[in-house]
Parts: structure tokens; sequence; C-alpha cells
């Protein structure tokens, strides 16, 4: 979106405030689309931005829902609940029931206690569930997912669950890959246990969902050529993890955060023993980018204002509203003539940002959020929303 469309809309949203812009959205769909073609399907982990689920390009396949207030947006939105994977380390009784009773396509099993919710789920209802078991890291071994013993062990006696159908298995470990060396070491680590699976168990696995963490360049002056070559560089070794079972390639920042448009004014300006400080009504607490610490790294931010623009560009420190000396947006920026009331809008925040602050911290308000297309315009999807009610004790007796 460009700076004269962002001008345009900030009257209607004011600030703080968030714009997902939805063709933007779709293009990055497409272009992964472009490199794992047909044989690759894709699924959108929408903890990254549970905002654009109502309006998935159709080149997604599955939806991945990791918590029961996620599994609620999935109600909500009328997502299709055969195309979810009903994924997440804690995974209750009441958990589960629901997602059954939801009738989700995909259940993923963390342990085996999930493995036996889940079965007895299926028999109670009379339903077998397609179930994927997730392994966990290689490297050692994470809170997600099983060892290869249990793993193994639990393909060993598939045939004592009446109520799931082992269909494949389920592997992510983590976040912000820059190379592709780790994602191919971990897709030939894949294909080798898929192989072994047969070879010991007997048993074909026909399903793969995998999370390539594929890395977003937050702080690059050239990001959408770096992440192009990024996805071109995997795509070869996941078609060869594709040849030996349907792979189903999870990624949700990579996907999300080149659609994302933060709004925030500057309240405040003063100059401290030689810094240049700009106060922000938002803050630290609306918005994050992956790799980001204390403002050490400048995303790219736009300079919104109702005049021109005057005189040579100057350093700024950007702090946000909260309490803490962490609260900074980005040092050294750059701007020319900034000065309160001017509107600064950070790019590449479609991913997270919404919802991985610390959002009630010093009962700040929750920002605008609004989605953006050129065939359909601006549509507000949240007003403000005041953490002062979240926030109250309430000490209400009995006798009261």
């Amino acid at each position: 979106m460009d700076i004269a469309k962002l001008r345009e809309l900030l009257p209607r949203v004011g600030t703080p405030s968030y714009i997902f812009d939805l063709d933007e959205f779709e293009k990055r769909a497409l272009l992964v689309k472009k490199y794992f073609k047909d044989d690759i399907g894709l699924c959108f982990s929408i903890k990254a931005n549970p905002f654009l689920l109502g309006r998935l390009p159709a080149c997604f396949d599955k939806i991945e829902v990791c918590s029961p207030g996620e599994l609620t947006v999935c109600e909500r939105t009328g997502a299709d609940m055969s195309t979810v994977i009903f994924s997440g380390v804690n995974k209750g009784y009441a958990d589960v029931e629901r997602a059954a009773d939801d009738n989700v396509g995909t259940f993923t099993a963390e342990s085996p206690l999930h493995l036996e919710l889940i079965n007895d789920a299926g028999v109670r209802r009379g339903k077998v569930f397609p179930l994927l078991l997730r392994v966990t890291d290689i490297k050692g071994g994470t809170q997600f997912g099983m060892s290869e013993e249990d793993t193994f062990s639990i393909i060993r006696d598939r045939d004592k669950y009446k109520g799931v159908e082992i269909v494949g298995l389920h592997y992510f470990t983590g976040t912000s890959k820059r190379k592709a060396k780790p994602i191919e070491k971990e897709c030939d680590y894949l294909i080798d246990l898929i192989s072994r699976i047969k070879s010991e168990l007997g048993f074909t696995v026909q399903r793969m969902e995998y999370g390539t963490g594929l890395a977003v360049d937050y702080f690059s002056d050239n990001a959408d050529a770096e992440e192009e070559e990024r996805l071109a560089s995997v795509a070869p070794k996941l078609h060869e993890l594709a040849r030996v079972a349907e792979l189903t390639v999870e990624m949700g920042r990579f996907f999300a955060a080149p659609c994302g448009y933060y709004f925030t004014k500057v309240m405040d300006t003063k100059s401290s023993y030689g810094v240049n400080y700009a106060i922000v009504d938002g803050g630290m607490n609306q918005v994050k980018y992956n790799g980001q610490l204390q403002g050490m790294q400048i995303p790219e931010i736009l300079h919104l204002a109702d005049r021109d623009l005057q005189g040579e560009a100057q350093p700024w420190t950007l702090c946000g509203s909260i309490c803490t000396t962490a609260d900074i947006l980005a040092r050294n920026a750059e701007f020319t003539d900034l000065k309160v009331g001017d509107t600064l809008v950070f790019c590449r925040t479609g991913a997270y940002s919404c919802m991985e602050g610390i959002s009630t911290f010093l009962s700040r308000e929750m920002p605008v959020i609004a989605e953006y297309s050129e065939s359909e315009g601006l549509r507000v999807l949240r007003d403000m929303l005041y953490t002062d009610v979240f926030n109250t004790p309430n000490r209400l007796t009995a006798a009261d």
C-alpha cells in the first residue's frame, strides 16, 4: 500500500490502529504457491494473525489452531472446520470434546495423553478422527511433541485405538530460519524417519505437516527480494519430502507479516542530553518485530503529516506509552520535521504484533483493527478496546 493510500485511510481509523492489506496477503500466499506448486499444500497458522481468518485466499488448504480461543475464532468466522488442524501442547478433556463436536478435520497429538483423549472422544461418538503425531526437535527435544521412542510405540500399537486413524506426522522446531540448510536437514531427517517407520513397523506415513519457520526480513531495504530468494532456496528439498508423503507446509509469520501497517501518533517531543525523543500513543505493547530488542534495529517507518516537511532529517528515538525504559520502538530513526500530531506508520506488522504484545499493561487501549482491499475498500474489524475493563478488580460482596 503506498503512502498516499495510507494517508487517505488514516482519518477513518485514527491511532493507534492496524490496517491489514488483504491484497498484499493474497499476493504473498500466491508467491509461496508459485514455488511450492500443487504438490505441497498450504496451512495458515492463525496465531500469527486471526483477524485474517475470515478472508483467507483460496490457495490455503488448512488452518492450524492451537487453543480453545482460536477455535472460537474459527467458529465465529464460519471457517470450514474440515480444514482445521487442532494442535497445541495444552489440550484438556473439554478442549478435545469441543473440537470433536466441531468436527475438526485433523487432530495432532503432542503426548500419549493427547492420544488417549482424542481416541476416547472418537470412540464415544462412533467416529474415527484423523490424527498426526507430533515428533519433537531432533536437536535434543523440547516441550513440543514426542520422542521417536514414543512415536514408534504408538504406531506399533495403532490397532488398539479405535477412535483415531494415525495418518501422519507433525514437525515444527522454531521460526526465523534465514538459510536453507537447517530446513534441508530437517527434511532429510523426516524422509529418513518416514522410511524407518515403513521398514520397521510396516506403516505408511500418508501425511506430513511441516512448519518451515522461514524468516521474515523486517529490517532490510530489500525484504521482498530476499524473502523470495529464501523461499526459492528451500522449495527443491520440500518437493523431495512431498514425494514420500502428502505434504502441507504450515507458516504464519511468512504469510502475514508483509500485509500489516501500524499507525501511531506522536504525542510529545523533547531533547535530552543530545538525544531527540518522540513519545507515541502506542508502544511495545502493540508493535513487535521478531528480533528487535529495545529498538536496536530500525524497520520501515513512514512519516505522515498534514504539511510539507521542511529541513534536514534528524535522528529520533521513538518511545511508547508504557512505563519502562524498554519501551523503545526505534533508536536513531531519521525523520524530517517530526512534530507532535504527526503519524508514524510501521510497515510489515501483519504477523504477531496485534496478538503478541503485552496488551493490558498499564491499562492502555488496544488499537483499532481494520482490513483493506482495493475491490472492497476499508472495513473496521474491531473498534478501540479499553483494557481498564479487564483490569478493574471486582470487589462486590454477596451483601452488595
